[in-house]
């Protein structure tokens, strides 16, 4: 069975249809992006994916080799990296002025699916050298860009991020890393770094690593932290490297997956001759590294989307492919064979939820890229605001609920397999376990449930999230015009309220000092709000499949649509664009209207509960 990763349909109805991408092209900033060059890129970014980075996959998880300090990446990778170097894949959306191709951010993302999707670890090497970049650029000093900025970008050099420790994981706060100001102005760094992905490997000659440190006589707390950059080797003035940093890899982790993403112990300083520059201001470190945090979160909701989406795939192909078992109309018909899967009630029932959540992640993906191109395109600092706002709302929804149902995703995946699901012989075991982590990598989705609740909610006196939900209520109206929607677009209003009142009661909850009470549902609250966010993206592309269907077989009545589907692809995609929407409004809505309701009773069970009543 060939493994394929990705729906291209689907991705050009996003990227054209539903978020019209190359209207971006009106503007200056992005007129090289018309519908053809848009088209373009993502086909040459299926070739790479499809042709070299996903024949790299299966010795992936053979994983890396540690050796005194060092680390070897797998064979495949060193191709492929040159390769992916080579097509500038890497700055896709960055400044030309930097190495750059100055893309808007929703296109790049749908290159980004392709990869993602056909080797996550290998991917990862690339996305946190675009972090460290993207920090670079936003508060690196004229020194700092000119001998790393284009270095990174390029690929020629990779880049990490070092903020966990042994001691301090999610409570950044408690981190040990020291940092002493020398006499030119650069700072002596000792400490110990844990669960660095990519922090040593074969690929580059040099590593930039962002390092959150206290500088001596810093407040205790966030309030103290400084971030700094520090070279693996220390680059000269002249933008060649001179010599060793004192950064030593002391070890890699044996992990569930991502094995070809080596994830590594740096210790920083053991010899005291370890030298970093600071990036911004002292003391505001963790304001600077949610720089690349929030960028980094984003991206790890684009991981699980991809994965998520390739174990779809591999499922739909083998359920189409696999026969085994009579269909349920045959009875005991002697004379009827076996048939695909694909025609069993149940294996259609997994198929259709896993094609619903990669659907409406794959929307909700692109319409944050959508919001980052807008913010750039913005006239007035008002306006920028708005979308700003809106990606920090969009940001914990990403991140958290995308990778939550990911991981569902790819567990039907192994359910449809079968036995054959559990073994390697198939990529869908491999898919899940690479894709568990995205649960608790860059924060993990608990703190995205209680950034949503106790952050994003409350912002600006709440106003970016009413804004959020009569964003979707514009949705409704639109579908309450189209023949056929009429009752889904009742189910998700209703949904879209109760939403609004789920997220005001918690936040009464908190207020009234009942704050343990609230943050047992903050969990809760980010799943009803992705529950409701997808049933808005779905009704979304229902609601513009339907008009297209519509208008191509000469009415709405079922019977034409379904007659149009049996003779056109294209209307074919549409009817199932209905009834996906119609399914997971009716299945998976109707059972989010249950958690709403344990919302707004708030059973204080779980803060009662004695310790001791865990047992063992």
């Amino acid at each position: 069975m060939a493994q394929q990763i990705a729906d291209r349909r689907d991705i050009d109805f996003v990227l054209h249809e539903q978020m019209k991408v190359a209207d971006l092209a009106k503007n200056d900033k992005f007129a090289d992006f018309t519908k053809k060059t848009v088209d373009m890129i993502v086909s040459e970014a299926r070739n790479l994916a499809i042709k070299e980075i996903l024949p790299t996959f299966k010795e992936s998880d053979e994983g890396c080799v540690f050796d005194n300090g060092a680390v070897k990446v797998p064979e495949s990778f060193h191709r492929v990296f040159k390769l992916y170097r080579e097509g500038e894949w890497l700055a896709m959306i960055d400044e030309p002025e930097w190495g750059g191709q100055g893309m808007p951010k929703t296109v790049s993302l749908a290159a980004d699916e392709y990869f993602y999707g056909a080797n996550s670890a290998f991917m990862l090497y690339h996305g946190l050298t675009h972090g460290a970049a993207n920090l670079v650029s936003i508060l690196g000093d004229d020194t700092q860009k000119r001998l790393y900025l284009k270095k990174l970008l390029s690929g020629e050099w990779s880049g990490t991020m070092l903020l966990t420790e042994p001691e301090a994981g999610s409570d950044v706060g408690a981190l040990t890393t020291k940092a002493v100001k020398n006499p030119d102005g650069t700072y002596s760094i000792t400490g110990t770094k844990i669960f660095i992905s990519g922090g040593e490997h074969d690929m580059v000659d040099n590593i930039i690593h962002p390092v959150l440190a206290r500088i001596e006589g810093a407040p205790a707390g966030t309030k103290g932290i400084s971030l700094f950059l520090v070279p693996k080797n220390r680059v000269n003035d002249d933008g060649t490297l001179g010599e060793c940093n004192d950064v030593v890899c002391t070890g890699i982790e044996e992990k569930m997956g991502l094995h070809g993403n080596c994830t590594c112990t740096l210790t920083l300083g053991s010899r005291d001759n370890c030298i970093g520059t600071l990036i911004g201001p002292e003391n505001k470190g963790m304001r600077a590294m949610f720089l690349m945090m929030n960028e980094a979160r984003q991206l790890v909701g684009l991981q699980g989307f991809a994965v998520a989406s390739a174990a779809y795939i591999n499922a739909l192909n083998y359920a189409r492919e696999r026969v085994q078992g009579n269909d349920i109309m045959a009875g005991k018909n002697p004379d009827a064979g076996p048939v695909p899967i694909v025609r069993h009630p149940d294996v259609r029932r997994q198929l259709l939820t896993m094609k619903a959540y990669v659907e409406g992640m794959r929307s909700l993906i692109y319409y944050g890229g959508l919001m980052h191109d807008m913010e750039g395109l913005a006239q007035t600092e008002e306006e920028k605001a708005k979308y700003a706002d809106r990606t920090a709302i969009l940001t914990p929804i990403i991140k958290g609920y995308i990778t939550d149902k990911a991981l569902e995703v790819t567990s039907h995946g192994v359910q449809i397999f079968g036995g054959y699901g559990f073994t390697k012989e198939y990529p869908a075991e491999q898919l899940m376990r690479d894709c568990r982590i995205f649960m608790i990598y860059e924060g993990t989705n608990g703190i995205q449930a209680m950034d949503l609740l106790g952050r994003k909610l409350g912002m600006k006196k709440g106003k970016p999230f009413i804004e959020y939900l009569e964003e979707m209520r514009k949705t409704v109206i639109n579908a309450r015009g189209v023949a056929g929607l009429e009752n889904m677009s009742a189910r998700v209003e209703t949904a879209i309220n109760s939403l609004g009142q789920a997220a005001a009661h918690l936040g009464k909850t908190a207020a009234s000092g009942k704050v343990r009470e609230a943050y047992a549902y903050a969990h809760p609250l980010l799943e009803v709000t992705g529950d409701v966010t997808m049933a808005w993206m779905l009704l979304w592309r229902a609601c513009l499949a339907a008009k297209k269907l519509h208008k191509s077989a000469g009415g709405s009545e079922p019977e034409k649509m379904i007659a149009r589907a049996q003779k056109n692809k294209d209307a074919a995609y549409y009817y199932g664009e209905i009834k996906t929407a119609e399914f997971f409004i009716s299945n998976m809505l109707a059972a989010t209207m249950g958690k709403f309701a344990a919302i707004i009773d708030t059973n204080p069970a779980a803060v009662e509960f004695p310790e001791a009543g865990f047992g063992a």
